[in-house]
């Protein structure tokens, strides 16, 4: 049975101080438009169990999912999104860096690019935000189904450049649309998590 058909959603969490109490959180982030909540459900193989929206910017809370055995999935908010009121922006931001500084459970970061516009400037400081901790850090460029063969060699290639000075790194290629690219990013996570 796969990881994450396991996945139910667990609770919404709006400030550091309600975090619950874990064993083990995987780190799901992304630009408004990257896809993240697509990514979420086609992982699930569920359509419903992270709100998808036309709107980008809708998830504005830090949405945990749970694997079972103590270990989550945390989405959180997508960055980027110009129509979102400076005051919520600031405080999604100081959330997001905090959180990400801080959190002695989290294992690792799935940060989610769309493979067409990937590395852009959010993406690169949520990077400078993470590595630190030298925890892992999984790069998923997702709507690879909207690119050709070639495109897409080249976008992981670039990326993987980008990131080659970090050991920590890992990228690939992933499309909600046709299911591409999931068994890949549940081996990469699941030693992060260790669930028998």
């Amino acid at each position: 049975m796969s990881l994450f058909s396991r996945l139910q959603f667990y609770t919404t969490v709006n400030h550091l101080r309600d975090l619950p109490d874990t064993r083990a959180e995987i780190a799901f982030a992304g630009r408004s438009n990257a896809g993240k909540s697509s990514a979420i459900n086609t992982l699930a193989n569920h359509t419903r169990l992270a709100f998808v929206s036309k709107t980008p910017g809708r998830t504005q809370h830090i949405n945990y999912f749970s694997f079972g055995d103590e270990a989550y999935l945390v989405d959180l908010p997508g960055y980027g999104y110009a129509q979102v009121p400076v005051a919520v922006r600031a405080h999604w931001e100081k959330l997001l860096g905090q959180y990400l500084q801080t959190r002695g459970p989290l294992k690792g970061l799935v940060l989610l690019m769309d493979s067409r516009h990937p590395m852009k400037d959010l993406d690169v400081q949520m990077l400078q935000w993470f590595l630190p901790t030298g925890k892992p850090v999984h790069v998923v460029l997702t709507k690879a189904d909207k690119l050709t063969r070639q495109q897409q060699v080249l976008a992981l290639n670039s990326v993987r450049k980008a990131l080659a000075e970090h050991s920590n790194c890992s990228v690939q290629l992933f499309s909600s649309l046709k299911k591409t690219g999931v068994e890949e990013l549940e081996k990469a996570i699941c030693d992060w998590i260790k669930i028998d």
